[in-house]
């Protein structure tokens, strides 16, 4: 792949395009791939080299009012100095269509299943490497169900499903409330509520809230305030504060998953209620980190984030992608 943008339009009339001046949230290689989900943009940087048997890395963004693959930059610029990375912004978000559809649960997990086809097809079909973020995880973790052979291991940052009321239904099907939705996209509310929720001040709460501290990036608050004013920017948020994005069978979803899988948060700010992790813990494929930071530990942490994920992936080298997993405790 020459180190130039290649990209595939989703359609002449597509409401999605986002503004001029909305840069790329990372550098390298973009490449817009179309799915069921949408257009989707992609970013890859990294040693790229003929018969590369290196694992691919593939790193997944959170879900919020101004979610974009910013938010895993850290990560992204410290592994394309060692191996092949990749990121996406997921539908609704970033540089990836904005138009007004459903966007759920469902829609989420299949971008996953497009961006890691994609991925895989650039090196021979082998497994990849995937890291979510927050509610991502939960996309990751479905995905991962689906086509277990696709991955060689999982990481979780910050994952939600571990908070709150068990949500352990034995079928599909989100926490999404209509009237809420109906609600949030009439013309009346449409632009007080988004434009309250992407208020400079109100966005900078929201990150401190994650951080745990008043010393939050700046840079991503930047882009965080950018990506969230341009055209579209509120029809995937909406989806979101609705609930259709939240799955009531996720905590069956994690303990069914097989590949190992890394699981990290941290212990301050307002995204700390893991009680339901027990389901979790003392399983053979699961390796549990916790770190004295907020929600965006890699942000603030990023050596003990790193050196934790690849002491996993070390071990990953050393199993055999099928773990035989006990009996929750």
């Amino acid at each position: 792949m020459s180190e130039t943008t290649a990209f595939r339009e989703a359609g002449a009339a597509n409401s999605g395009q986002t503004g001029p001046s909305l840069a790329n949230p990372l550098p390298g290689v973009r490449t817009d791939i179309v799915s069921v989900a949408g257009r989707i943009a992609t970013y890859a940087a990294g040693p790229e080299r003929e018969g590369d048997a290196t694992t691919p890395l593939l790193l997944i963004h959170s879900v919020n009012a101004a979610g974009s693959a910013f938010e895993v930059k850290p990560l992204y610029d410290f592994y394309a100095g060692k191996r092949r990375v990749f990121a996406l912004d997921l539908p609704g978000f970033g540089q990836s269509e904005r138009s007004d559809h459903d966007y759920t649960a469902r829609s989420m997990t299949d971008a996953i299943h497009a961006a890691v086809e994609k991925v895989r097809e650039s090196h021979g079909g082998a497994p990849v490497d995937a890291l979510a973020l927050s509610l991502s995880c939960e996309f990751l973790a479905r995905a991962a169900v689906e086509t277990p052979d696709a991955f060689r291991s999982l990481g979780f940052i910050s994952p939600t499903g571990f908070e709150g009321k068990a949500r352990e239904d034995a079928t599909y099907g989100t926490l999404g409330k209509r009237w809420l939705l109906d609600g949030l996209k009439a013309t009346s509310w449409k632009r007080g509520v988004f434009g309250l929720l992407t208020l400079r001040p109100v966005m900078r709460k929201f990150l401190e809230s994650a951080w745990g501290s008043k010393a939050i990036d700046e840079p991503l608050l930047d882009y965080d305030y950018i990506t969230a004013h341009q055209p579209g920017a509120e029809h995937a948020p909406f989806y979101f504060v609705a609930g259709y994005m939240f799955s009531k069978d996720i905590l069956r979803l994690y303990q069914a998953l097989k590949v190992p899988v890394w699981m990290s948060h941290g212990t301050r700010g307002s995204f700390t209620d893991y009680r339901h992790k027990k389901r979790v813990t003392n399983r053979l494929n699961w390796t549990i980190d916790v770190f004295e930071a907020g929600a965006f530990p890699h942000f603030q942490l990023l050596g003990e984030v790193t050196d934790a994920y690849d002491a996993f992936l070390a071990k990953v080298g050393q199993l055999s992608r099928r773990v035989v997993v006990p009996s929750a405790v």
